[in-house]
């Protein structure tokens, strides 16, 4: 069983997609798989629940199938920092309650390859005192960096790099994620990342279209989660 925690150098970098991708390419190799979004922020009301996108996506991609409170147990609706929107909404998210949630989750589920996503970038806050990475570094998870393919992610991709493996975690490796299709010496700084990142390259996700929450539906990410898996190496 191999259970990873998934990153990104910032929000809005790929987190979700690049995970759907994993999922779906774990499962051409016949693997059963999971993908777990503890705290959602950015939720819709959909037949009186709070349903996330991304978390649907996770859903979908998860086999066997799973009920959705199982993937995202913290769901809420302001598409804010995730300890923002848990102020506006009046309820406390802590470190301490995720993790036991997260745990009796692990612990009930036999899939070969789960994936655990956060929200934002590394150092997102959950509360006033304690960081979302804050599960990862308590469930001992390797990490997985998805780097958000556009000007500045050089500087990023190295620093939260280095602030992973100052928590004491093991870096899985990292997925390029072209999220600006216009972006200048995409190729060069391709390039450096390779040279300036001391970690597995698990492969380069092209520009396939908006794969962004707010401009496509569930069954477009689906599909173009399974054809950017194609670019990925396997877990």
């Amino acid at each position: 069983m191999s259970r990873y925690f998934v990153t990104g150098t910032d929000t809005d970098a790929g987190k979700t997609f690049v995970s759907a991708a994993l999922l779906a390419s774990a499962r051409r190799q016949g693997r059963t798989t999971l993908g777990l979004k503890p705290v959602a922020a950015g939720c819709e009301r959909v037949g009186g629940m709070l349903r996330n996108i991304d978390a649907l996506l996770l859903q979908a991609q998860s086999f066997p199938p799973v009920d959705y409170a199982t993937v995202n147990p913290v769901a809420l609706e302001p598409a804010i920092a995730p300890h923002l929107a848990a102020q506006r909404a009046g309820v406390q998210v802590c470190l301490d309650d995720l993790e036991r949630m997260l745990q009796r989750i692990l612990d009930a589920r036999p899939e070969d390859t789960i994936l655990i996503e956060g929200a934002g970038g590394w150092r997102v806050p959950l509360n006033a005192e304690e960081d979302l990475s804050g599960l990862a570094v308590r469930l001992e998870l390797p990490v997985i960096l998805v780097v958000g393919m556009r000007l500045g992610c050089i500087s990023h991709a190295r620093l939260t790099l280095e602030a992973i493996r100052a928590e004491g975690l093991r870096v899985t490796g990292w997925v390029a994620n072209q999220i600006d299709p216009n972006m200048r010496e995409y190729e060069a700084n391709l390039e450096t990342l390779h040279r300036c990142l001391d970690a597995p390259f698990l492969g380069a996700i092209p520009w396939l279209g908006d794969t962004s929450a707010e401009s496509s539906n569930l069954s477009e990410l689906q599909a173009k989660a399974a054809q950017a898996a194609e670019y990925l190496s396997g877990l």
